[in-house]
Order: C-alpha cells, then sequence, then structure tokens
C-alpha cells in the first residue's frame, strides 16, 4: 500500500505542470523557446546581448557533450526592454514576457552579490522557477570566480529544467566519512585541494595556516575553505564546480557520494544528478545523436516588449443574470480599468453572447475622461446564447482595427457559460500570439475554457459566488513586464457579510514600500453603507468622500490623494437596510518609488490539475526585490465550486513540503478534496507586531563562489567577494499585507463531501543527531496524521554504524526504543534522546540515524535523511605554523603541502 501510495506522490509533483508557463520545447534534440527576459531598470548595453549570446554559444556546446551527446541549445529569445532604444532587428514578442522568462537579467536588491542562482520552489526533478543573472555577472570577467559563463548558465539549466541540487554545501562545506576522515562537501570526491583558514590580508598580502580540528565538533574550525587544485584529472561534477577545466560530467551512480551533506543527496535520497536527469520527461524519449558536435550554433531573436494592449472580451448571455453575475463582472471590470492597468496601455473591450460586438477599439489610458468612456459601455442587460469563439475573434478584430498586432497582445475572457464550439478556434488562438487570461464565473463555465491559458501562456482563474473572486483575480493580471512601478498590488479583499444596522471594523496597513495611487472601494448587494476611513495621522474620509459609479453598479471609491500615509488605516461600516447584505472591502495601491521595490507575494499550486488522492503543494513567495521576506503570517484559502472554503497556513521551516528553510518561499500540502471540478486559490501574506524581516543570506542553488586555486604549489587567490551581512544580522520590515490570487485548478476522480485520507506521514527533511556525553540526541520538524496536517500516531527510529546499511535496508537496522516519544502536531519541533545500545561507544565512533513516522491508517512515511552522529572526546589543539602569504600567490613549502594534501 505504502508503495502504491508514494509512487502516486512521486507521478504527481513530478510529472504534472506547475503554474508558471515557460515556453521551452525539446525537439529532436534542441531546446526551442528559451526566453531570456533584461529588466526595464538595466541601462541599454549591446555588450550585454553579445555576451548573452556568447554565453549561450558556449553553454550549448558544453550542455550537448555534458549530457553525452542528447541536448543542446537551438534558439532563444532575448527579450529587450521598452526602456531602451528601439532598432531595425528588434521584433515584436508573441507570448514572451518578462513574468515568465526563463532566465531574467536584473540588478540584485542591495548589494546582494553577482553569484548567478536558480529559485528553486519544488522537490526533486521538479522544474525551477527562472534563473537570474546581474548586468555585473554577463560584463566582467568572472572566470576564475565562477568558470567560463557558458559553463555557469548550464550549472543553471540543470536545476532549472531538471530540478536537481547543488553538491556543495556553504552551511556545512565539511564532514566526517565513514572512513573516519574529514572531506569537503563535494562530489566527486575525487576532486582534490587544501584545506586553509585565511585570517587577514593587511596591505595586501594574507596570513593563512592550515585547519584546526574544533575541539568540539571534531571537524575543521568555522573559517576553514577548501581550495581546489587548478589541475585535475576528475571529470565530475558540473553541479559541484563546474569551473574546473576537467569538469565536463555530472555525477553518476558510479561517481556520486552519497556521504556528503548536501542539498542533492538531501532532496533526491541520494540519487545521482544524472540519475535525475536521465528520469526527467527531457531524457525519457531522448537518443543520444551520432553527431559528436552539435549540428548548429544556437539562433538568437531579439523582441522589444511594446506598449501593452489589453482587451476585455466579457459574457453578457442570459445565464450571466443569475446570482448577480453581471453587476459583479462590471464592479471588477471597473476595478480593473481605474486601478489595474497602468497608464499608457491601449484598451478595448467586447461583449458577446451568441453573437459579439465590439464596443470600444484600443484607447489609451491617459486620464478619468478614458475610464469612463470605456466603463460606459459595459453591459447592463444579460440575454442570449454562449459564442466564446465569436467573442475572441471579435478581441482579435478590435486589436487589429487599431494597427496593432495580435502577436503579444492579452486578451481577458470572462464568461460563465458552456460553449461546446470552442474548440472550433483553437488553431485562431494559436496563430493569434495573443495571450488569453480566463476567468471562469461559476461552476458551468465551459470546461476548455482553461486550455486557451495554457496554450497561450495566460492566467487561469475561477471566480465564484461573490465579487472578491473576480477582483482578484482582475487584479493578478498586473503588468508583465517587470517594471516594479507599473504593477498593481492588492493590500486587501475582504468579503463581509452584514445583518441589519450592525457595523463592522477593519484594518489596513499601509507600509513605506507602496502609497503611490492607492484606492479604497467599497461594494455592496442591497444599500450603500456608512462609510468612515480614517488615515494613521487621523484624518477622516467619509461616505461623501466616495466616489459612487453613475451606472449604478453598487460600488464606490475613494483615491487617496497624492501618496498614501504610511501606517495602519482603520474603516467601518454601518449596514443601514434591515436584512443582511454582503459588503466587500478591496484597497490596491503601487510602489512608493521608482529605486524602492515594494514588498510583493505571489502564489500558485504545484500543478493544474490532480486526480485524487494525489496531493498537491501550495507555494507562496513574499519577497521585497530579490530578498526574501521572513517571520510573517501566510494564510492559504482554497474554495471549491460549491463555496466550501479549506484555510492552510503555509510554512517556511524546511520541512515536509517546504524544500529550504528561510528563503521566502512558504508552502504546504493540500489534500482536503470535496468532489471535482474548478477550484480557485488566494493568499494572504501578512506581517503584524514587527515580526518581519529581510533574510540577506545568499540563495541556495547557485554557482559557487571559488575563493580561490592551487597551481604549481602556489595559492592563487581570487578577488574576496562583495560583503554579505550575517544571515542573523536580518533588516526588520514595517507590517504589511498583501493579498494575491493563485489562479484555479481542477480536480478529478475525487468522490463528494469528507473522506477518510489514504495518504501516510510527510517525509521528514531535516533529522539531525549530535552526541551528548553518551546518548545521542535528535531532534526534527514533526510531520502529521496525513502529509503535514494533524498529528503522527508513532516513530520508527533506526541506528546503524554503516552509512549504506541503513539507506539501503532500513528495515534490518537495529531499531531504538521510542515507547516515551508521543508525537506532535505538524510543524512542531521534536526532540528525542536515547543511548545507541547495545553499540560499544568509542572515541570517533560513527553512527547514521533515520526516521519513520506512522499514522492512525498505519501507513508508512518515506524513510527521513539519514543524520550523523559522531562521538568525539576533545583532545588537546595542535600547534600549527601560520603561514606567511600574498594576495596574488602563496609558496608553500612541501612539506606544509604534502601535510595539508594528506589531510584532504
Amino acid at each position: 500500500m505504502v508503495l502504491c501510495l508514494n509512487v502516486i506522490l512521486f507521478l504527481t509533483l513530478h510529472l504534472l505542470p506547475g503554474m508558471k508557463s515557460s515556453m521551452v520545447n525539446l525537439i529532436n534534440n534542441g531546446y526551442d523557446g528559451i526566453v531570456i527576459a533584461i529588466n526595464p531598470s538595466v541601462p541599454e548595453d549591446e555588450k550585454l546581448i553579445e555576451n548573452i549570446k556568447e554565453m549561450v554559444t558556449e553553454a550549448s556546446t558544453y550542455l550537448f557533450h555534458a549530457t553525452k551527446r542528447r541536448v543542446y541549445f537551438r534558439n532563444v529569445s532575448i527579450l529587450i526592454p521598452m526602456t531602451w532604444k528601439s532598432k531595425s532587428e528588434y521584433f515584436i514578442p508573441k507570448q514572451e514576457s518578462y513574468d515568465q522568462a526563463d532566465v531574467i537579467v536584473a540588478n540584485p536588491y542591495l548589494k546582494y552579490g553577482d553569484d548567478p542562482y536558480t529559485l528553486q520552489y519544488g522537490r526533486c526533478g521538479e522544474k525551477g522557477k527562472y534563473i537570474h543573472f546581474t548586468p555585473n555577472f554577463l560584463l566582467t570577467n568572472n572566470f576564475h570566480i565562477y568558470g567560463s559563463r557558458g559553463r555557469v548558465f548550464v550549472h543553471e539549466w540543470a536545476h532549472l529544467r531538471w530540478g536537481i541540487f547543488d553538491e556543495y554545501n556553504v552551511d556545512q562545506p565539511f564532514y566526517i566519512s565513514r572512513k573516519n576522515t574529514i572531506e569537503a562537501t563535494r562530489c566527486s570526491t575525487h576532486i582534490t585541494g587544501i584545506n586553509v583558514v585565511f585570517k587577514k590580508c593587511p596591505g595586501g598580502s594574507c596570513i593563512t595556516s592550515l585547519c584546526r580540528r574544533d575541539s568540539q565538533t571534531g571537524l575543521y574550525e568555522a573559517k576553514c575553505t577548501f581550495l581546489p587544485k587548478k589541475s585535475q584529472t576528475a571529470k565530475e561534477s558540473i553541479m559541484f564546480m563546474p569551473s574546473l577545466h576537467s569538469v565536463t560530467e555530472f555525477c553518476t551512480e558510479k561517481t556520486h557520494n552519497t556521504e556528503a551533506p548536501n542539498l542533492q543527496n538531501k532532496m533526491c535520497n541520494g540519487k545521482s544528478t544524472w540519475d535525475v536527469i536521465m528520469n526527467s520527461v527531457d531524457f525519457q524519449n531522448t537518443s543520444p545523436m551520432t553527431e559528436m558536435n552539435p549540428p548548429t550554433h544556437p539562433t538568437f531573436s531579439l523582441l522589444k516588449s511594446k506598449q501593452r494592449v489589453v482587451c476585455l472580451v466579457l459574457d453578457k448571455s442570459g445565464s450571466m443574470s443569475a446570482e448577480d453575475r453581471l453587476f459583479q463582472m462590471n464592479q471588477a471590470a471597473e476595478l480593473y480599468l481605474i486601478q489595474v492597468i497602468e497608464k499608457g496601455s491601449l484598451v478595448g473591450m467586447v461583449t458577446f453572447d451568441s453573437v459579439a460586438e465590439i464596443q470600444n477599439h484600443l484607447t489609451r489610458i491617459t486620464d478619468d475622461n478614458v475610464y469612463q468612456k470605456i466603463t460606459a459601455k459595459l453591459p447592463q442587460v444579460a440575454n442570449g446564447g454562449t459564442s466564446i469563439c465569436r467573442g475572441l475573434k471579435a478581441g482579435f478584430q478590435a486589436i487589429i482595427h487599431s494597427d496593432q498586432s495580435t502577436s503579444g497582445s492579452e486578451i481577458i475572457l470572462l464568461t460563465d457559460g458552456e460553449d461546446n464550439e470552442i474548440n472550433s478556434c483553437f488553431e485562431d488562438v494559436k496563430r493569434s500570439g495573443a495571450i488569453i487570461h480566463t476567468i471562469a464565473l461559476g461552476p458551468s463555465a465551459a470546461k476548455e475554457l482553461e486550455t486557451l491559458s495554457n496554450m497561450t501562456g495566460g492566467y487561469r482563474f475561477f471566480a465564484n459566488k461573490d465579487i472578491t473572486g473576480l477582483t482578484n483575480a482582475f487584479s493578478r493580471i498586473s503588468s508583465r513586464s517587470g517594471s516594479i512601478t507599473q504593477q498593481a498590488i492588492q493590500l486587501e479583499s475582504k468579503a463581509l457579510k452584514i445583518t441589519g444596522r450592525k457595523r463592522v471594523n477593519g484594518t489596513v496597513p499601509v507600509d513605506s514600500t507602496v502609497g503611490n495611487d492607492t484606492f479604497f472601494v467599497v461594494t455592496w448587494t442591497i444599500q450603500k453603507p456608512e462609510i468612515v476611513l480614517q488615515d494613521p495621522k487621523g484624518k477622516k474620509y467619509k461616505t461623501s468622500d466616495f466616489k459612487e459609479d453613475k451606472l449604478n453598479i453598487r460600488s464606490a471609491r475613494l483615491q487617496i490623494p497624492g501618496i498614501a500615509e504610511t501606517g495602519t488605516w482603520t474603516y467601518s461600516l454601518l449596514n443601514n437596510h434591515a436584512s443582511s447584505q454582503m459588503l466587500t472591502v478591496t484597497v490596491t495601491t503601487r510602489a512608493r518609488s521608482p529605486t524602492i521595490p515594494p514588498v510583493i507575494a505571489t502564489a500558485h499550486m504545484s500543478q493544474h490539475t490532480a486526480h485524487y488522492p494525489s496531493p498537491m503543494i501550495v507555494y507562496a513567495q513574499v519577497s521585497q526585490g530579490f530578498l526574501p521576506v521572513l517571520g510573517i503570517s501566510v494564510i492559504a484559502i482554497i474554495e471549491t465550486e460549491d463555496g466550501h472554503q479549506v484555510t492552510l497556513e503555509l510554512w517556511d521551516n524546511g520541512a515536509g513540503a517546504d524544500t529550504v528553510k528561510n528563503d521566502g518561499i512558504y508552502s504546504r500540502y493540500f489534500t482536503d478534496y470535496r468532489g471535482n471540478g474548478r477550484y480557485s486559490l488566494k493568499v494572504h501574506a501578512e506581517a503584524r507586531n514587527n515580526t518581519a524581516r529581510l533574510s540577506l543570506r545568499q540563495p541556495q542553488n547557485k554557482a559557487l563562489y571559488i575563493p580561490g586555486y592551487i597551481e604549481n604549489g602556489k595559492i592563487i587567490l581570487n578577488p574576496p567577494r562583495p560583503e554579505v551581512k550575517d544571515d542573523l544580522a536580518k533588516a526588520e520590515i514595517e507590517d504589511f499585507s498583501r493579498l494575491t490570487s493563485g489562479g484555479s485548478f481542477t480536480v478529478s476522480g475525487a468522490p463528494p463531501g469528507n473522506h477518510p485520507s489514504v495518504l501516510p506521514p510527510n517525509k521528514i527533511i531535516d533529522l539531525e543527531a549530535k552526541f551528548k556525553e553518551d546518548h545521542i540526541q535528535l531532534s526534527w520538524t514533526a510531520p502529521g496524521n496525513v502529509l503535514d496536517k494533524g498529528k503522527a500516531n508513532s516513530y520508527i527510529i533506526r541506528i546503524s554504524k554503516s552509512f549504506l546499511d541503513l539507506q539501503k535496508d532500513f528495515d534490518n537496522a537495529t531499531l531504538v526504543n521510542t515507547s516515551s516519544l508521543k508525537p506532535k502536531e505538524a510543524g512542531s519541533d521534536e526532540n528525542f534522546e536515547f543511548k545507541p545500545e547495545p553499540f560499544r561507544i568509542e572515541n570517533g565512533t560513527n553512527f547514521y540515524i533515520a526516521v519513520q513516522a506512522i499514522n492512525e491508517a498505519n501507513l508508512t512515511s518515506e524513510v527521513s535523511n539519514i543524520a550523523q552522529a559522531i562521538k568525539f572526546i576533545p583532545m588537546p589543539e595542535d600547534s600549527v605554523p601560520a603561514l606567511g602569504t600574498k594576495i596574488s600567490a602563496i609558496n608553500l613549502a612541501i612539506f606544509a603541502l604534502a601535510m595539508i594534501l594528506s589531510i584532504v
């Protein structure tokens, strides 16, 4: 049973697509459709484009040989920002956009260093989100620090495309092997070098010493650094140190170092990077080519972003009269036109039932008069059938009529109706090059609707009964250009059922990263409430200050003049009507400054579709610029077609569904399926009581910064890396609130109502062990009864002196008595201490420990990561003489070099 469940879990998490719509395809061994996008804030520089081309060209050859002649890069699009001058060689993009690019070129936020890295949300084998290169990395000669740019690109591409992880560990650079030797964390162990400590570098010279053992841990002292020899014979591994000339391959099962305490071993159960790559979708049906070199150099297309073109295609068929849908659509569309779409955009509108009508050809959004002209054409009556294809074709006509190309233009298609003929225009949609964002309103919207979003790289949403689902969807369809000033940010979106004659109060924090173009909007279902809004300095805005729409679409709006005051805003709504009614509060804003990025929250599910009982993962990333935001409350709300809501607190604890602790990516398993159909996701990220902080730590999954090499018996040092503050010195940020839609997903095979789960506890991935006198202390994060929900029933802990025996034959390793260990609630810290009987304990005794959790249905989790505990009796420290050094070169005495190398 457990085996079957683990297979289901693997297939679900590894084979189904995530929310990000990469346009990359692998066809006849060549990768097509790669998008490298330059951020609008990067100054124009032709050299940047040339260096990108050189990097990818070199990478293509390196990748071809590294994958044993299986894949190479065939064509790449470079997306030029609108801020750069137009040139004849620049073409118009189709569905390429900055926010869905595979590679982004952008300055770091704060002086974060130029380390190239890949943002990876998921598990082993899952694609990453994007690769981030800084302009400085692409324009400066970093060869000695990272290796050539082409090699670095292949290292990052392996993260992005195949979901493998780094084979070094900056937090644990050394470990004690099963042979009781201290080893640098690396793959393969055939990479040789020395271990030194850099103590002082006064006036251009450095003092180094050999690394001493720490008297408590038995490992080397904290500042010990592994320096590789420049000349190596080892060919592996690209995920450790591709900067070495000899390194041209990934670690295979034969060369993989299963003991190294790195993320690859932790996330992939000790599998080699090559094994994971060979199991990827890319390689399952790809055979090696007969040619010894790649067939061609990559071809490059230079695409310059154009002004934003958006056409609303809105359903006004008869079914839209039910449940106030037409009113709600108009309210949300008005909010989009006034508060979300950025100034200078071209906007058109089409309405459709069984026929379609162009209400507005493209109009440039410049001021309030333009908004009013468009909103005046919003439909007031719902009748007729539903022809989605006619609506789309009219949208294309509205764009072409205004001398704009449908390529790269966006269509927001909203419908609640079924349409059996929607397939008939799929080919037209593909040829158009347009991006289609779909909003399914209610449970009966055409089931093929999401196909339009999937094939064009658009967003997909499902909105149910109250207006907030629609406003959240429209608010998410903001600028895709990467410009921080253009993006609309949602601070609040709340639906409140208020009984007659009752008042409700609420607060919204406005932090100092936002406040420009701030709107408070209130909607109602029966009668306009009495509104009082107060800013942090006590200034009050009353009902009369809120502008009501002339079309009577039951909404009132207040635009805060200038920049909204920083601090907590309070609002009070009084329902003057005798009956209960639904009131909503929506607050949107934009970045306060073009130079300081705002705090942003984005969310998505691990895949678009799920089949019961396979779990999904909810992801939310909260960041300021590229810095993770930590210490906040992140709540996901998932709603079914029948209106049932599941609330999940997301965690950034490095356990369960969460890959890395404190990386600003909050996640959780979702298994609470209640019937089939569409589900919607929204996430509320909130910092209260001054708990939020920025992590200034370097990101995971990045190119390794090499401090120096050993060459001809000398240490050749690279320039010191930029100063990055210690992880403990995290920057505090003020209270804030963000709300974002994570789109929709579809569930099949789920029985209606509540049902018992058939899933085990989640795998423990953060087990740690250490000796305290003659006892071993264990710590880990508690799994749940079902994955990371509830409480496990019991634990199985096993111990062995052999790493391989425990890894390959866990069930036959020595069992630890856990009768006193009662599992805690999922997410809690677990601690357990035991004496490793019947083993004899001596100085240097090395133990390996792993854990399984069992739930009340007697389902067993996967075996945890393997933790190591070494009995080390402190010894007097040896006296090691310091070595005089120079920055450029260090002449080592032959006996000293031999001494160091003997340690490695």
